[in-house]
């Protein structure tokens, strides 16, 4: 545990994390059980038609969102809580300031995207699962250093889009395509997903990118092309999804033809995109 400590801190140079090991496997071992344990044995019980009678690889499909919808109910709220209490002096330094509350936040949010990388490599489906597990570990684990720990705990808001997101694709498995209640939720995830993610997210983005151009000398490159571009390509998928989201919803409730809604399997139940239909295979 110690020389993992000293790895973590001088090797890695991420002097913020040792404190928050625990919090890091905590996290992680929990979502785990989550996708082994909790989720497989209340789906079959709950939604026996919808999870016991499918494949192994759509019986995964459906864990994985009930993960992360829990990593939703924890993390939205956590952060949430963080940004409306944190001290006034945090604006001061957006770069390299730091809140020990924000740490518990991020590492929870970093043990899920470990568990999220681990299961995109073992029930491997395509690169993309990879690439987005991998990004959003490196990018939370990163804020450690610390480095722009202010603006990870507010991209972690843009997931609020998810928990509706989530919602969608369950009440399609569970046979209510085209309800009221879907039909609801679909207003909520078009309201959340415009308001957290274009343009609270927007905000948030267009203002990284000031500071990013601030301090890029003062920071090595893989920061800066890690935290720069993957703004750019963020920012651009949302406004694609919302657009598609927009025509799926209005095809499905108007009785045209069936057009996958980005949410369904399209998006990832995460922060980054990628892209693959009911079966895990390219769409």
């Amino acid at each position: 545990m110690v020389f993992l400590e000293k790895f973590v801190s001088e090797t890695l140079g991420l002097t913020k994390f040792p404190p928050y090991l625990p919090t890091f496997y905590f996290s992680f071992l929990g979502f785990l059980f989550v996708h082994q344990v909790v989720a497989p044995t209340l789906s079959a019980k709950w939604f026996p038609d919808a999870y016991k009678g499918k494949g192994k690889v759509a019986q995964n499909n459906w864990l994985i969102h009930l993960v992360s919808q829990a990593h939703v109910l924890i993390v939205v709220p956590a952060s949430l809580y963080v940004i409306l209490t944190e001290a006034p002096g945090r604006e001061e330094d957006k770069v390299y300031g730091w809140d020990n509350r924000a740490g518990y936040v991020h590492a929870i949010a970093s043990g899920y995207f470990l568990w999220d990388s681990l299961d995109a490599i073992f029930n491997f489906i395509d690169p993309g699962f990879v690439v987005h597990g991998l990004a959003c570990l490196a990018i939370y684990t990163m804020s450690f250093k610390p480095f722009v720990a202010y603006y990870g705990t507010r991209c972690l808001l843009w997931e609020a889009s998810t928990f509706f997101l989530n919602n969608h694709w369950l009440l399609d498995k569970t046979g209510r395509t085209g309800t009221r209640l879907q039909l609801i939720n679909g207003f909520f995830l078009l309201g959340t997903f415009f308001s957290v993610r274009m343009v609270y997210g927007g905000y948030i983005s267009v203002q990284f990118l000031l500071i990013l151009k601030q301090v890029w000398r003062e920071i090595p490159l893989a920061y800066t092309l890690l935290y720069g571009l993957g703004n750019f390509i963020l920012q651009g998928l949302n406004w694609f999804w919302f657009y598609k989201m927009i025509v799926a919803l209005r095809k499905r409730f108007r009785g045209g033809p069936a057009v996958r809604l980005p949410g369904e399997d399209e998006i990832p139940t995460s922060v980054t995109p990628s892209i693959h239909n009911e079966e895990g295979t390219p769409s």
